[in-house]
Order: structure tokens, then C-alpha cells, then sequence
């Protein structure tokens, strides 16, 4: 991706309109970083991507439309010299891994603080990962014992689409509309629900919508 003058172009995707606009504030605020776009879906910010050409992009990994996840596999499979920041209220432990796994090179909490955030941002424009250095310890550590399965919390065994299914439940969509969304079939949903049930030892599938809504409500 190629800068126009001294400027480094940013898309910001995320959607929740206040969050994009108090991002694109902090951003402006420095002399080199300009956001050329803004985008609220999955979809859209694929057309953006295309369209804008940006030097960065900043992914929200919970959308109401799409999934961030998601969103950076596709960008690193098609625009590779692109860099990507991944930005979110979910726990570092859950998603940080995740992201880097998927192309992002780095991973913020959106509580962090505008200094944390330029940091962050310069860091992956410099093409270096940045996470806390609670998570970069535990990447260590993983690095260093390929060997030993380190121990995971049950939400964390879940694959990627899993964990983007659990979430879909816990906003209340039933299978039906949730393979609709993903374009995949209500079979796939069924035997992807029932890996859920099995990795969270949940027995049924009450107990499923009430735990995800309850996983749902406290990430929001």
C-alpha cells in the first residue's frame, strides 16, 4: 500500500459510530495520520479496502455484521502488504492470538489510552507485532514449548467459527438465520453447536442460549 504525501492512510471498521468517531479524533490529532474511510460491516469495509487503498486498517473484532476475524483472514489473502490492527473490548487472552494467527499484527484493548493507541499504531506501521506484554510473554511461552499443549480455559477451545457462532447465539439468532448470515448450511450450524456443547460441557441446548447470551452480555 502506497501513502499519498507524508500522510499514512487508516480505514477504521468498526460499528458502533461513536467508537469510529472519537478512533478518527485521536488519529487526527497527529500530523502523519489521516483516516480516509470508515466502515460498519464486513462487507463494506471490503469494499472500502478496495476502493480506498489504505496504508492501515483497524478491525473491531465484534461486528454486528460480519465478523472481524473474518474480515482480516480476507485482507491478508488479498492485499498482503496491507497492515492491520486489531482493536476490541474482549479479553487479550480470547482474541489476541486469534487476530496475530489470522494477519493482524497487533491486538489493543479499546480502553487503552490515546498514547497506547499511537504506540500501538506506529509499532505495526514499522511492520512489528504490539500486544501487552502479558500476551507477548505467553507467545514466548508458546513458542518455546511447541511440545506441551499450554492449559485453555474452555471458551478458548473453541475454533474461530465456533467461538463467532457461540456469539451469534448469545445475541438470540437461531440456526436458520445464523447459516443465512454465514452462508453456510443449518446442518453445518447443528454439528458446529453440538462441538459448542461438548468443549463448554454444556448438556443442552437451553443451557447453550443461556450461557452464550450471558458471554454476550458481559463482552458487550
Amino acid at each position: 500500500m502506497k501513502s499519498y504525501g507524508n500522510h499514512v492512510r487508516i480505514l477504521i471498521v468498526d460499528d458502533h459510530p461513536l467508537v469510529r468517531e472519537g478512533l478518527a479524533h485521536r488519529l487526527t490529532a497527529q500530523e502523519d495520520l489521516e483516516v480516509v474511510g470508515e466502515a460498519a460491516t464486513e462487507e463494506e469495509a471490503k469494499r472500502k479496502v478496495k476502493e480506498l487503498q489504505p496504508d492501515l486498517v483497524i478491525v473491531d473484532i465484534s461486528l454486528k455484521e460480519g465478523h472481524g476475524l473474518e474480515l482480516i483472514k480476507y485482507v491478508r489473502l488479498n492485499y498482503p502488504k496491507l497492515k492491520m490492527l486489531a482493536l476490541s473490548s474482549f479479553q487479550e487472552s480470547l482474541y489476541a492470538e486469534r487476530a496475530l494467527r489470522a494477519g493482524a499484527l497487533g491486538y489493543l484493548n479499546k480502553q487503552e489510552s490515546n498514547e497506547k493507541v499511537i504506540d500501538a499504531i506506529r509499532t505495526v506501521l514499522a511492520g512489528n507485532r504490539f500486544t501487552s506484554p502479558e500476551m507477548a510473554q505467553k507467545l514466548m511461552e508458546h513458542a518455546l514449548n511447541r511440545d506441551k499443549e499450554p492449559e485453555k480455559e474452555p471458551i478458548e477451545r473453541l475454533s474461530d467459527r465456533e467461538l463467532e457462532i457461540f456469539g451469534l447465539i448469545g445475541r438470540g439468532l437461531s440456526s436458520s438465520v445464523i447459516a443465512d448470515k454465514l452462508l453456510i448450511s443449518t446442518h453445518t450450524i447443528d454439528t458446529h453447536r453440538e462441538n459448542i456443547k461438548r468443549k463448554l460441557n454444556i448438556k443442552s441446548a437451553g443451557e447453550l442460549v443461556r450461557v452464550a447470551v450471558q458471554w454476550v452480555l458481559e463482552n458487550a
